[in-house]
């Protein structure tokens, strides 16, 4: 836990320095207006992992922002990532990453603040007997991430997975 707030905080401060305020995206970003893309994510056993991924997803937002390109972004949670994104304590759960847990739910909340959109795998959340209102405020139960990520790619959605 400590060496994954160290590495977060000193990759923070990579991105804060001036040298990495200078660079850009122009080449890749020429004529884009919207930047949609969808984040497919699936860490199972590493709460403080996803927690370091939810801030570079805060901060290619606002990267976008900076950039003049309207972010449209979702979260779209499955596999064992789900219990992350639970509101209520696994009775099995490792009381160690309830710190962790909680962390990522302030980063949700967060993210959701910006107008990322998010979703769970209802395939999931039935594997591992989760109902809906499990689920943290603001992320919406779907059939299945899958169809959902189909469907997000054939309306122009980038697909970044996150493992």
């Amino acid at each position: 836990m400590i060496f994954t707030r160290l590495f977060l905080m000193i990759f923070l401060f990579m991105f804060n320095t001036q040298v990495f305020a200078q660079l850009d995206n122009k080449d890749a970003l020429a004529g884009v207006k919207v930047g949609k893309v969808v984040f497919d994510i699936n860490i199972a056993d590493n709460p403080g992992k996803l927690v370091l991924y939810l801030d570079v997803i805060r901060q290619t937002h606002a990267d976008l922002v900076r950039q003049n390109v309207k972010p449209d972004i979702l979260l779209a949670f499955r596999g064992k990532a789900v219990l992350a994104v639970n509101n209520t304590l696994i009775d099995d759960m490792d009381l160690a990453l309830e710190a962790s847990l909680d962390e990522v739910a302030s980063s949700i909340k967060d993210l959701q603040k910006l107008g990322i959109k998010m979703e769970a795998c209802g395939i999931a959340m039935k594997i591992f007997k989760m109902e809906p209102k499990d689920l943290l405020p603001g992320i919406k139960a779907v059939g299945n991430t899958f169809v959902s990520i189909t469907g997000y790619n054939a309306q122009g959605y980038a697909l970044i997975p996150i493992y």
